[in-house]
């Protein structure tokens, strides 16, 4: 629970430079509400931005600060907000004021991608958490040492994190029913018309059994062996024997319910996870390759082409165009340059 010792509790949303306006509202939202239907101010919030600055979201709406990370503000709860690019996103200043938080015992969290930056900052060690599914790959490929799981949210101790969309919301939602009782968890959610409050044992995507029926237990279990097997690709043969059904079964099902081959399906598979890797960390395209199994750097790169009708290098720099100042461009350039095979 975030605690307060006069009963409101009081919190900070820190926002980055294409944050997803969608999940910051969520998680702003239920707040508002639990105020308005208690008739008490149980929650405040104040959003801050690590030079002070108005921080314009991924949808191009700029929103106002009321502080930078060098103003000395105590809050009970600080959740950092993100969204797109966020692993190329200059915050160091917001990295210094979340380990110093931490280090005081301020509650922290995290919204969409956010996550990203409290793992960069070094605060999640020893807890469990979660980030948007997209980024799930890439955050367990350059966090090794954390426990990242695909749940909706983890609230841990003192530490909150989620997933984007209207996850925050399910976690506030969680948050107010803890602290102030479930009765008025349940008006905010009747309010918003949400069908349910979603719990953390929630998973964030439909399973695939529910997506393809449940009448295809061979079908679901073969996609989930492609699954965990991206770095080591299996053979049809052993993913065919694996599933008890023969190479001929597997194909039908395949071209039924995906309208493509099984190899065919596996190698997006793999291509997907490159190009989670590619756009959301800084690895060498050599290192993303072997990650995703392939036997070399340009049979990958003639693959992705294929797939993406543009080679990884201008996939990466194209993303990175699209964030970096104009003035900076040559630089920005250079610096993807050094992790370039």
């Amino acid at each position: 629970m975030i605690g307060a010792t006069d009963g409101t509790s009081r919190i900070a949303f820190y926002l980055t430079p294409q944050l997803s306006l969608m999940a910051f509202t969520s998680a702003i939202e239920p707040l508002r509400m639990a105020n308005q239907l208690s008739g008490k101010p149980l929650y405040e919030w104040t959003m801050v931005s690590g030079d002070g600055r108005p921080v314009q979201a991924s949808c191009g709406i700029e929103m106002a600060v009321s502080h930078g990370t060098d103003t000395a503000k105590q809050y009970d709860a600080v959740f950092v907000c993100a969204g797109l690019n966020v692993h190329l996103q200059p915050e160091e200043a917001g990295v210094s004021w979340l380990r110093r938080l931490a280090t005081d015992g301020t509650t922290l969290g995290a919204v969409c991608t956010g996550t990203y930056l409290l793992a960069k900052a070094e605060v999640l060690d020893g807890y469990r958490c979660t980030i948007h599914w997209e980024h799930l790959a890439a955050a367990r490929e350059q966090f090794v040492n954390l426990v990242i799981s695909p749940e909706l949210f983890e609230i841990d101790r003192d530490r909150y994190t989620c997933a984007g969309g209207t996850a925050p919301l399910d976690m506030m939602l969680c948050e107010i029913r803890n602290s102030h009782g479930a009765a008025l968890a349940q008006q905010i959610s009747e309010q918003f018309m949400c069908e349910r409050i979603r719990d953390q044992n929630d998973r964030q995507r439909v399973p695939l059994s529910q997506r393809i029926g449940a009448s295809q237990p061979k079908l679901a279990e073969a996609v989930l062996l492609m699954e965990a097997n991206i770095e080591e690709p299996i053979t049809l043969d052993e993913l065919s024997h694996h599933v008890g059904l023969s190479r001929r079964q597997l194909e039908r099902l395949f071209q039924r319910y995906f309208s493509c081959v099984p190899t065919r399906y596996y190698l997006e598979l793999r291509l997907s996870r490159a190009r989670q890797l590619l756009l959301q960390t800084s690895m060498p395209i050599v290192d993303i390759a072997l990650a995703c199994g392939f036997i070399s750097a340009p049979h990958f790169s003639k693959c992705y082409r294929e797939n993406f009708s543009l080679p990884p290098r201008d996939e990466r720099r194209r993303a990175a165009g699209q964030l970096a100042d104009p003035g900076n461009s040559a630089s920005a350039s250079n610096k993807l340059d050094e992790n370039l095979p």
